[in-house]
């Protein structure tokens, strides 16, 4: 079973009060159904290709209107070969699309009211309808953070675009071959909308997965960081014994200050040692308390000693 259709599952358990049952059924008429004028009158055709929408409408519009509905399941020919669920409204199809506003005196409306969306509560549903109807949501699992919402109409879109935005979510609006999507990227404003849908469990599963991925990521920039410097400490340890080398063959470390001594003998002795790991030596070895700039100072002038010997070469 994918993410996706866990969430809806749980989306489709939720209990509602009776103004929000009419925002999310609206959300799910609007994006799921069709009008059909035949010989017996005006019917609706409800399509949809998850379980747990069609379950969800088919028991809104028995308990809401008392209407005979058929339920049919069709199984597709082409790629995943998924079912494809049909229900059909044959009575009192005016008097759902006139009671949900979807039908008003200036024709077919393309977006809820707002009068139907005014309470948080409706707002909240009617967003789970979207959800239900053309959502879909990346596994936590997966490498990507990604929400959509699917549909035909660009008023519908933008209107969804505007509702998640009061709610904190600022979605953003694409058009994909013959169908305009509204989606989030960012995986707390993801965990934000499962948590506006009432998808508690989901949210809890996505929440455990994104902490544990992004202290693994951590945990993986942490052991970078330190291999860089360790890398980089070996590479500074290696130059600096060349040029230790170099005074070496040219004067002898003896001829050095006793400081200064104390610094090559550290590195020689740790070649592959940081700068505080070579002031701990000093300070163990010599009784010599050392900074770390201190340090870093002394090398610096081994090294200029060096570089004026290789330019009398």
């Amino acid at each position: 079973m994918s993410f996706t259709t866990e969430v809806k599952a749980e989306i489709a358990g939720n209990e509602l009060h009776a103004c929000c049952k009419k925002a999310e059924l609206t959300a799910l008429i609007q994006m799921c159904a069709t009008m059909n004028f035949t010989s017996e009158g005006m019917q609706i055709h409800v399509q949809t290709e998850n379980a747990n929408t069609a379950k969800r409408i088919f028991k809104m519009l028995k308990e809401m209107y008392q209407v005979d509905t058929q339920l049919s399941v069709l199984k597709k020919m082409k790629l995943k070969k998924n079912n494809v669920y049909m229900i059909r409204v044959k009575n009192k199809a005016m008097e759902i699309l006139r009671d949900l506003e979807i039908l008003t005196d200036d024709g077919l409306q393309e977006h809820p009211s707002a009068k139907m969306v005014r309470k948080e509560c409706c707002a909240r549903a009617y967003l789970a309808g979207a959800f239900l109807a053309g959502g879909r949501v990346n596994s936590p699992n997966k490498s990507n953070y990604h929400l959509e919402i699917s549909t035909t109409s660009l008023s519908l879109a933008k209107f969804i675009q505007k509702l998640m935005l009061r709610f904190d979510m600022p979605a953003k609006y694409i058009k994909r071959r013959n169908q305009e999507v509204v989606y989030l990227k960012a995986s707390d404003k993801i965990g934000d909308f499962l948590r506006c849908i009432g998808a508690s469990d989901a949210l809890f599963a996505f929440e455990d997965s994104r902490i544990q991925r992004d202290f693994m990521n951590s945990l993986t920039r942490l052991d970078n960081c330190e291999l860089a410097n360790e890398m980089k400490s070996m590479a500074a340890g290696k130059k600096q014994l060349e040029d230790i080398e170099w005074i070496e063959n040219y004067q002898g470390i003896d001829s050095l200050p006793e400081k200064l001594q104390h610094v090559v003998n550290a590195r020689k002795q740790l070649p592959e040692a940081s700068l505080v790991e070579l002031c701990e030596f000093c300070e163990q070895e010599y009784g010599e308390s050392i900074s770390k700039s201190g340090m870093k100072h002394r090398l610096a002038k081994i090294k200029d000693m060096a570089e004026q010997y290789r330019s009398k070469v």
